[in-house]
């Protein structure tokens, strides 16, 4: 079902998360804090920095605690962290933070390469871990990941999206996340998999995680728009990608996503030309281009006064 447009759509940053997580660059905490800061003078108010995993698994996130300490002055952010387990867990609640998130992959495979379980076991995780942070009052989002695709399983059953959602919304969520991990999905599956998601919980906030692996991203972002998500992820850039799924690259780039939505009537609230200023001086600090373009193109030219 096509739903209107909105006035207004949020996006949350990813940057210094899946951004970051997988790339060969060593990124000093220094310049994630700087990053951070760029962000937020862009408008982003909504901020995952960080997750709390094996520092040996993920290296660039080792300075998890670190980073957040740095950054608990920084007013007007709601900043997030996401985790695998309840170890993770543990070292959020520790702390200032406004929010977490969860990772359960839809494929019994990618669970096990990415969190040494099973679908089953993690949802049973997570309705540990639900409860207690709701006690904590921290907003809780769920990503179910490789939600249209999987690196190991191929294709996925837009119905085992339903499954996985009913059971994580009876353990207890505030917002429920379907992520391109590898980036395979088009229009006509995001539309599918968010019906299924709404249908399976019905009312719950739905949000987009998208990657721009074979070019479908912007094109998946306007599909989930139309089918009621209001909320979308992206990364400076579009820089990303998971150290678990061979393939994953980057997410959508919040500049190009930011100028598709304004163009198309819809909010976003961010600076275009200070997302611009930022994406160059993040190329600095990354040693290359990265694959968002506005920053590159500029904005969309306006039309001669005249004389």
């Amino acid at each position: 079902m096509t739903i209107p447009r909105p006035d207004t759509v949020e996006i949350v940053d990813v940057s210094a998360r899946d951004g970051l997580q997988s790339d060969k660059v060593t990124v000093s905490t220094e310049q994630k804090v700087e990053l951070i800061r760029r962000l937020a003078d862009a408008g982003l108010r909504r901020i995952e920095a960080t997750s709390f995993v094996n520092p040996k698994r993920v290296p660039q996130m080792a300075d998890a605690s670190a980073l957040l300490e740095r950054l608990s002055g920084l007013e007007g952010l709601r900043l997030s962290a996401l985790v695998l387990n309840e170890k993770g867990f543990e070292r959020a609640l520790a702390h200032d933070l406004h929010e977490i998130t969860y990772v359960i992959p839809l494929t019994r495979t990618m669970a096990e390469r990415n969190q040494n379980a099973t679908p089953e076991a993690l949802v049973e995780g997570w309705r540990s871990i639900s409860g207690r942070a709701a006690e904590a009052k921290l907003f809780r989002s769920v990503t179910i990941a490789v939600a249209f695709g999987c690196p190991f399983e191929g294709r996925v059953a837009s119905r085992q999206i339903a499954e996985l959602a009913a059971r994580i919304a009876d353990a207890g969520v505030d917002e429920i996340s379907l992520a391109d991990t590898i980036g395979v999905a088009v229009p006509a599956e995001i539309e599918e998999g968010f019906a299924r998601l709404s249908e399976a919980a019905p009312g719950l906030p739905m949000r987009a995680h998208l990657h721009n692996t074979r070019n479908t991203g912007y094109a998946n972002a306007d599909a989930a728009i139309r089918t009621g998500v209001r909320t979308l992820d992206a990364s400076l850039g579009g820089l990303g990608g998971c150290p678990f799924a061979p393939g994953a690259t980057g997410n959508i780039a919040i500049e190009d996503l930011a100028y598709m939505l304004d163009r198309s009537g819809i909010r976003s609230g961010l600076d275009a030309a200070a997302l611009s200023a930022a994406t160059l001086w993040f190329e600095g600090v990354m040693g290359r281009r990265l694959p968002g373009h506005l920053a590159h193109v500029g904005p969309a030219p306006t039309p001669r006064q005249a004389a």
